[in-house]
């Protein structure tokens, strides 16, 4: 499975960015799909998650409100639509699907087979 992450970039604090994730295959009920990010110096950590047929999503407290996860599946992508920006969202992006996660641990990187390159979201002040 192979993971094409896209759409990062700079953008104003309060402004919007949508990222894309590309699959090499059909990922709608056979994977998982998450976005993890990593600051500079950080842990990778978790932003957001949608299971396997869509029906579930979860994301971390930091985003919550202000970030979507949700899937094409006649294009094989999968989105994260970020609004409201802020500083601390800088960090580069990484798509991540699974194909045996439950989901108690989705959450988790070691969760994940497949990652993409990542893709770099810088947030101005």
């Amino acid at each position: 499975v192979q993971l094409q992450a896209s759409g990062g970039g700079l953008v104003q604090t309060g402004g919007s960015l949508r990222l894309s994730c590309a699959t090499s295959v059909r990922t709608y009920n056979n994977y998982v799909m998450a976005w993890f990010r990593q600051a500079p110096g950080k842990e990778r950590e978790f932003v957001a998650v949608l299971s396997r047929n869509g029906g579930s999503t979860s994301y971390a407290d930091s985003v919550k409100g202000r970030f979507t996860i949700s899937r094409d599946n006649a294009k094989n992508t999968v989105y994260l639509q970020m609004s409201r920006l802020k500083p601390e969202d800088t960090a580069v992006y990484y798509c991540a699907a699974s194909r045996g996660a439950i989901w108690s641990s989705v959450a988790m990187t070691n969760a994940y087979n497949y990652w993409g390159q990542g893709t770099q979201v810088t947030v101005s002040s």
